[in-house]
This record gives structure tokens, sequence and C-alpha cells, in this order.
């Protein structure tokens, strides 16, 4: 093959490459738009779901993950996120809680990312999971009502994962077999309860605004 030959194939896997990558990157962005929609609106309906009596969700302004953090690694939760908080409102403009959203990265899947329903009295409404990859009929019935219906209309400063039978309000049965994802998703729980009680310390319970 002569000199010629070869830069003519390279210069034709340069544009190939060039027109691959342009490509590429338009269909990054037409795709990135629905993305961030389908998010959002799954965002929304975890909302709603575990606040049903709420007709506004109002992003708490003050919020910041990085403050978020330091509040729950100061009572042990290191490994968890507080992805985004938001005060639940009545029809009315009264103040009912908070949605706090949180991962856990130990999930036996990996992540496990849920918003928790918060009454301003402490009572936890429920979760409602956004993000899970977990074994089906093991960790992924972390989303049936059997499991997570444990959580909620308890008001408890934390909750502990059992594997002999809940017998007070702080135990959780665990899921048989998912043992990792019953404590990802109580840890999860737990440090929005955590940043919970920083809330209520911070406002009294009163709804902020800009």
């Amino acid at each position: 093959m002569n000199k010629k030959s070869i830069m003519k194939d390279a210069l034709i896997l340069f544009v190939i490459t060039l027109v691959a990558g342009f490509g590429l990157g338009a269909v990054h962005e037409i795709t990135l738009e629905p993305i961030a929609a389908a998010e959002a609106e799954a965002l929304a309906e975890a909302y709603q779901a575990v606040f049903p009596d709420a007709t506004e969700f109002v992003d708490y302004p003050d919020f910041t993950t990085e403050d978020a953090q330091t509040v729950i690694d100061a009572e042990g939760y290191t490994d968890d996120t507080i992805d985004s908080c938001v005060q639940a409102v009545d029809s009315s403009g009264n103040m009912l809680g908070y949605v706090i959203s949180a991962t856990d990265p130990n999930s036996y899947g990996g992540d496990v990312t849920l918003s928790v329903g918060i009454q301003l009295d402490g009572t936890v409404n429920g979760y409602s999971i956004t993000d899970i990859s977990d074994t089906a009929g093991l960790g992924m019935k972390s989303k049936d009502e059997d499991f997570s219906s444990q959580y909620a209309g308890k008001q408890v400063d934390a909750f502990v994962v059992t594997k002999t039978g809940s017998t007070s309000d702080e135990e959780i049965d665990a899921i048989s077999g998912a043992t990792i994802t019953s404590r990802a998703v109580t840890n999860a729980v737990n440090s929005t309860l955590v940043y919970y009680r920083y809330l209520i310390d911070e406002t009294g319970g009163e709804l902020i605004s800009e």
C-alpha cells in the first residue's frame, strides 16, 4: 500500500469519526430535555404519593446538598446523601410538612433513591422509590406496600431492621432474602428523619419562601 493510499484511508476514517461524533453529540443534546422532563415528572409523582393532601410542593430555599450532608454526617449517615427538600402545602397555603429525597448507595443493586413524606409532628407518611436496580422478587419488593407500609404512620427517631419479627414501631421486618436492600432503604429513610429534625429546629415548621 503506497503512501497516498494510506493518507486517503486515514482521511476517510477521520471524516467518518468526525461525522459520527457530531451525530452522537446531537442525539445526546436532543435526548437531554425529554430525560430531564421524565425525571421531573417521576419526582412530582413521588411527592404526591407520600403527601396526597398537598396541593403544592415548594422548594425549601435554603437547601444545599453540602449543608444537608453536614447534618446527616454528624448523625453517622455518612454513606447517604440528601438530594432535595420541598415543603408540602395545602390548598389554603398551610404548611403540612416536608418531602425529603435521599440516596443510599448500599442496596444490593447499588443506589436506592427515595422520597419520604414527613408531617410537621414527625409522623412518616411513607416513601416512594424513584430509583433502584435490585433483583426482581427480592430487593425490588422494597417497592411493594407489604414492606413500605411498615414505615407509614409512625413517629420515631430512627428505624431499625430486624429478621426476627418487629415488636415496636422502630423495628422493620426485613424482606426475606434481601436484608441488604432492607437496610439501605431504612438508612435512606433515617437520613431524611435526621434532616427533618434539623429543618424543624431551623424553621419551627413554618413555610419558608424566597
